[in-house]
């Protein structure tokens, strides 16, 4: 049913059941159902001329849409969310769109999120779970989002994405991993990640210091909270403890299984390793790395970000 209908089917039927087979008024039957005469005129009509089934439902929808999205500029967004795999306000740069005509065509195509899909190949992969509870903390550095993400490293001349599998000898072969470790504002979305080789206590709270120095350089003035997760680096080392002393911050933990309430650190990791670590192949680890630097640039200053209205997190920055 319509969600504005007043009448069900069965009310439907009722109304022309009196009006028909027990010859009321229209306006009398329509009073008592709680519709206008017009109402009742409309469904009396439509079962003159069409039966049970002129009672059924119709779309709403317009039989032209003059100011609908041409099939070309549709075409044209559906090709670079295909080939760019980045959201409506960064689609819009590059299409020219606007992001909320994006967001309709996507939706209009049956386009899955961003963040239900696989970032390599773009395909679904997963349902998505929520916290009902949404928050932002009104100043930066109220609280920082702080996390590790594990990526397989790249062989000297390329791996198996630059080659594919059939070209590439031993393509299956154990290469070690890199532990992208990063921070995240609450308030500004402001990022900040490195490279590292491991997540021992030691690594963790020697990255929050730096982190904390690089959000200070970007106009941060101080960090009040560091939310983690409940790794045994975080949870259980003094190092780590001492290092969130050191900023003069609280430490506080997710509830034990439920990642997505350090989402806003879980959704950065999602565009790092679409945007920067599986946007294009790399021929060397190396030469990863040493994109991720001008990546966080961008995306600090330049990106769109839904949450910061489509500007950059810079922009929720008081100038240094």
């Amino acid at each position: 049913m319509h969600a504005s209908a007043r009448l069900t089917l069965h009310g439907r039927m009722l109304l022309v059941q009196r009006v028909l087979g027990q010859g009321r008024p229209k306006a009398h039957v329509a009073a008592e159902l709680g519709v206008s005469r017009q109402c009742a005129h409309r469904w009396v009509t439509r079962y003159e001329r069409e039966g049970v089934a002129g009672l059924a439902d119709r779309s709403s929808r317009p039989h032209h849409q003059p100011r609908r999205t041409p099939a070309e500029v549709e075409a044209r967004v559906l090709e670079a969310r295909r080939d760019e795999q980045t959201g409506p306000a960064t689609l819009a740069v590059s299409t020219g769109t606007p992001a909320r005509t994006i967001s309709r065509i996507l939706l209009r195509h049956g386009v899955p999120r961003l963040a239900d899909c696989d970032p390599v190949t773009g395909e679904p992969i997963r349902a998505s779970r929520r916290s009902d509870r949404r928050y932002e903390h009104p100043e930066p550095g109220d609280l920082v989002h702080v996390d590790v993400k594990k990526l397989g490293r790249i062989p000297d001349g390329g791996g198996w994405r630059a080659h594919g599998r059939a070209h590439t000898p031993n393509p299956h072969a154990h290469v070690g991993f890199d532990y992208i470790h990063a921070m995240v504002d609450d308030h500004s979305r402001l990022a900040y990640a490195e490279a590292l080789p491991d997540e021992k206590a030691a690594t963790c709270a020697g990255f929050l210091t730096r982190a904390a120095a690089a959000f200070a350089a970007a106009g941060v003035p101080a960090i009040r909270r560091v939310l983690t997760d409940n790794a045994w680096a975080y949870r259980r080392s003094h190092l780590f403890a001492a290092a969130v002393h050191e900023l003069g911050a609280t430490q506080k933990f997710i509830r034990p299984h439920c990642p997505w309430t350090n989402g806003k650190v879980e959704r950065f990791n999602r565009t790092l390793a679409r945007e920067w670590a599986y946007r294009r192949p790399y021929n060397s680890n190396s030469d990863r790395t040493l994109a991720l630097t001008g990546w966080l640039s961008y995306y600090n200053t330049q990106r769109p970000h839904t949450a910061c209205a489509g500007q950059p997190p810079t922009s929720r920055l008081s100038p240094t």
